[in-house]
């Protein structure tokens, strides 16, 4: 899902007037849109909004920021309309649950991103009361330049960009480094840390290198190199993520234990230990961030688990962290995931498992919160099955 940059026109005071479209997201522009202000209420403006209409604003920046606000709450309101009822009342299944789930969220963003707010070239907002946005700006789009258009983008995601940016300057406290790790936008945040205190906390197969599949933040390369893993390879194929990867190793001084490759799953060679965290949930992500989370048909995972084998040292071992949500949810069964490691030629030597303690596990207003309720993170500790591996 690419970033997108469309030109939008709209008739202005008998002038036909040009602007950039720009979407972080791959959210394509409203098909039409008008002009708002201060005087639309929010009745009228959630109508336009479900109606696909996007609301170029031209009022307060901070009563634009109310407005969004007004839509959410309206999106979130539960449905007041008179169902029939079933002859026989039938439970949803967990799958079912969370498509429902997805769906609805999905709706959701597509009201809320109907908010517009003109960016210039220079990345101001020109509205009354708008904020600084340059840094946070800067970070998501790049460096200004003489061909940086003014545009037009999302307040939701301009919102997003914002958070981003103080996220990125506060950091993420891990009390496995005694540090802090700093997300960049577009980089998913380590804010489930019980996957790291079971890679803290594993024994080591061995000290003299590794490699980290799919670094992201680089925080599982910043926690090996910790506990004295004298060689990291950490991969990633996304240009962001290895640019906050090698800021975040570089502030904890692991840079000259940890070499950053691009690539897609595995760097050239064998290792006697190889970490991934892959994306736990095989479903469709809706935006760039959310493909830390969705994996499409498990094609990390299955890719991982492949190529798993033929990347080992002897006695090495493949450390694969993974949740049992998508158990929980019936979209991956425990009887599959064992059958892929089977196929791969991989045997399980140990599986090490956790308790999520984030905030959701207790939250009974979730409607996954049954999964998340039982939800278990595990380390599982793979080895190559020898005679599977003779038999190929």
């Amino acid at each position: 899902m690419k970033p997108i940059h469309e030109i939008l026109q709209w008739q202005d005071a008998q002038q036909t007037q040009h602007i950039v479209w720009r979407a972080e997201n791959g959210v394509t522009a409203p098909k039409k849109f008008i002009v708002a202000d201060d005087t639309l209420t929010a009745d009228s403006a959630y109508k336009l909004a479900c109606e696909g209409c996007g609301l170029l604003w031209q009022g307060d920046f901070q009563n634009a920021r109310q407005l969004l606000q007004a839509l959410a709450r309206r999106c979130d309101r539960p449905d007041k309309k008179p169902r029939k009822a079933a002859k026989e009342a039938v439970e949803p299944t967990s799958a079912q649950v969370f498509n429902l789930h997805r769906q609805a969220q999905s709706q959701r963003a597509r009201i809320l991103a109907m908010v517009l707010i003109p960016l210039n070239s220079d990345y101001t907002i020109p509205l009354k009361r708008a904020p600084n946005v340059l840094d946070a700006c800067t970070e998501a789009y790049g460096k200004l330049t003489e061909a940086t258009p003014n545009s037009i983008v999302s307040l939701r995601e301009l919102q997003g960009l914002i958070g981003a940016h103080e996220w990125r300057k506060k950091g993420v406290a891990i009390p496995e480094l005694e540090a802090n790790i700093h997300p960049h936008y577009g980089v998913f945040s380590p804010v489930r840390g019980e996957y790291i205190g079971l890679v803290a906390n594993a024994v080591l197969p061995n000290t003299q290198l590794a490699f980290d599949i799919g670094t992201g933040t680089g925080v599982l390369a910043a926690v090996l190199a910790k506990r004295g893993v004298q060689r990291v390879i950490a991969t990633d194929q996304d240009p962001r993520a290895l640019a906050c990867a090698q800021e975040n190793l570089q502030r904890l001084g692991f840079l000259n234990q940890v070499q950053l490759t691009s690539v897609d799953l595995f760097p050239e060679g064998k290792a006697p230990l190889i970490v991934c965290n892959p994306p736990w949930v095989p479903a469709r992500p809706s935006s760039p961030i959310e493909y830390a989370i969705f994996d499409p048909e498990s094609r990390m995972l299955k890719g991982f688990l492949a190529g798993l084998a033929e990347h080992l040292d002897v006695n090495g071992e493949g450390w694969l962290l993974l949740s049992d949500f998508a158990e929980h949810l019936g979209l991956r069964t425990r009887a599959e995931l064992l059958l892929w490691i089977e196929q791969a030629g991989l045997q399980v030597a140990e599986r090490i498992d956790v308790k999520p303690t984030h905030p959701k596990v207790v939250d009974q207003t979730d409607p996954l919160h049954t999964a998340r309720a039982a939800e278990i993170t595990s380390l599982w500790r793979l080895t190559a099955n020898l005679l599977a591996t003779k038999s190929k």
